[in-house]
């Protein structure tokens, strides 16, 4: 095994024809930063000259190339990637030449432990260095041997790196990477390093060349959002950015993640509800509803706090879904402050929320703290708060019913049950939709998830296209006719109801781009990269219009 830790200053271009040839795909393990991230990591694949592997190669791990991009944040995390590499282990001694990379939180973590435990790995990189994935397969194939390459900064900014979207009507932009706080129980400052923002104008730059491409829906990420623009000295650097965005035309639909309640403002609220194409949804971690908990935490933000902004949202956006993190089970959490955190639930009236078992990671100060909780009482509290959210998601989502929405059809077909062949979506807060189309419009038996062939439907000219028939990325305005805790089902088309098909310029894209990957035409949207024709967008470094 080598090890090579650059300098900061060395940059890594791979030769574009390292890859010809072989293809490859890569599993994500985590969150949207993961998900960006792997974006990234296709993109340089592509540009190097690998070709991603079919749907059914990649669901037999049947590539050239795995790529795995890790999570740290929760106690399991090893768990999954020894599951996968275990899995992938016979694949190779079967495949000569087979090749095994492993990125991401728990590589920049672990390091060369992973190959110890796992020496048929080939290639392990961290988060700071995601540019040099290419290089290190080739370098791995020269010399027969485990590449490791950690950085211990920031070696190139990811959004800077070619990207291979995998959605041509909804895209992933980092506003943000790092992280400045300190709270005890997050790994993630470690792994992600301190915050680095990025400019305005190349985070506007990179959205307009989504838009562009096609996609009406961009999700800006960062760590902590709400202090962006801190690193180049303005605080009111979000609540800009977000209005920046409502000028962007064929921008329909904005959203972020995630917030911080320490740092979450007025001026960002206002932007929200004044920004026509910012939508009504905030993801806002609450972690526990206990102020000393939340003290133990170095959350710095207590529970009335958390409970004041909520009003305020809610005062701005009536009908705003607000969504959360929960951790139960804290090290020292007493039953008074679960009882608290059973309250503040119970107030924010949260539409769904992620709930978890506190699990600690090593690194953290509160894996060190004394007072760590019985599995059983975790347990015991956790199957009570999950009650208690699942009765309010219900309530919440049952006050949709009724409600005429507009919304964005996703690829997949949806919620399936022999009669309506839904289709699924999102509202503008984020519900997922499923919506039946009117009676005779769909094919029997329904339509694929993907195409299958340029007989498809929804892959005729518009001109000729059925005007009842949406396509992934057009809206479709429905009302929502019953409710479950966790999506809405909207049929009011199969009574004659409010049914109506707008298309989208990201409905033309996206049957350009599946044309295309069936052989009926050229990718307008390919932007570099190389891949097979008709593969999603691929984005190379944006630039600034003069």
């Amino acid at each position: 095994m080598s090890t090579t830790m650059p300098s900061p200053r060395e940059t890594v271009t791979p030769p574009p024809s390292d890859g010809a040839g072989r293809t490859y795909t890569v599993r994500t393990l985590g969150c949207q930063m993961n998900v960006h991230d792997s974006e990234h990591m296709a993109g340089m694949l592509e540009q190097a000259g690998y070709t991603r592997a079919s749907a059914a190669d990649e669901a037999a791990s049947n590539a050239d190339v795995v790529v795995i991009n890790t999570c740290a944040v929760r106690e399991n995390a090893a768990t999954r990637l020894y599951g996968n590499l275990g899995q992938l282990a016979g694949l190779k001694a079967e495949r000569p030449g087979m090749q095994i990379a492993v990125g991401g939180c728990l590589a920049q973590k672990d390091r060369g432990e992973i190959v110890d435990k796992a020496p048929w790995v080939d290639v392990v990189f961290g988060t700071h260095n995601l540019d040099a994935l290419p290089v290190l397969l080739e370098r791995a194939r020269h010399n027969a041997a485990a590449q490791v390459e950690i950085a211990e900064s920031l070696q190139v900014f990811p959004s800077t790196l070619p990207t291979r979207r995998e959605s041509v009507y909804a895209g992933w932009v980092s506003i943000s990477v790092g992280c400045n706080n300190t709270c005890t129980f997050c790994i993630v400052p470690h792994l992600r390093g301190k915050e680095r923002d990025r400019r305005p104008g190349e985070v506007l730059a990179e959205v307009q060349a989504l838009v562009d491409a096609g996609a009406v829906e961009v999700t800006l990420l960062g760590q902590n959002v709400n202090s962006y623009g801190v690193e180049f000295g303005d605080r009111g650097a979000f609540a800009k950015l977000l209005r920046a965005c409502g000028n962007i035309e064929g921008l329909e639909r904005v959203r972020f993640t995630s917030p911080h309640p320490a740092a979450f403002t007025d001026d960002v609220i206002e932007a929200m509800a004044e920004t026509p194409n910012v939508m009504p949804q905030l993801h806002m971690p609450l972690q526990s509803g206990s102020d000393r908990v939340l003290r133990a935490m170095r959350r710095s933000y207590r529970s009335t706090k958390f409970l004041g902004i909520l009003d305020r949202v809610r005062a701005a956006m009536p009908d705003a879904a607000i969504t959360t993190d929960i951790i139960v089970g804290f090290p020292g959490e007493t039953e008074e402050d679960f009882a608290e955190t059973l309250r503040v639930v119970e107030e924010s009236r949260f539409s769904s929320a992620f709930m978890f078992q506190y699990s600690p990671r090593p690194g953290t100060p509160a894996a060190e703290m004394d007072d760590q909780l019985p599995k059983e009482v975790v347990q015991e509290r956790f199957d009570r708060l999950l009650a208690l959210q699942e009765r309010i998601s219900a309530e919440e989502s049952a006050r949709q019913t009724g409600r005429t929405l507009e919304v964005l059809v996703s690829e997949g077909s949806g919620k399936k049950d022999g009669a309506t062949h839904r289709l699924s979506g999102r509202a503008p807060d984020n519900r997922l939709v499923h919506l039946a189309v009117p009676a005779g419009v769909l094919p029997e038996g329904g339509l694929a998830d993907q195409p299958a062939s340029l007989d498809d439907p929804r892959l005729v000219d518009v001109a000729d296209l059925d005007p009842a028939l949406p396509r992934p990325g057009d809206m479709v305005t429905v009302e929502v006719t019953r409710a479950a805790p966790h999506h809405l089902i909207a049929d009011s088309a199969l009574d004659g109801g409010t049914y109506t098909v707008r298309r989208t310029r990201s409905g033309d894209a996206w049957v350009q781009r599946e044309s295309a990957r069936l052989g009926g035409g050229h990718d307008d949207h390919s932007h570099g990269g190389g891949g097979e024709p008709g593969a999603p967008v691929t984005l190379g470094m944006p630039t600034l219009r003069r």
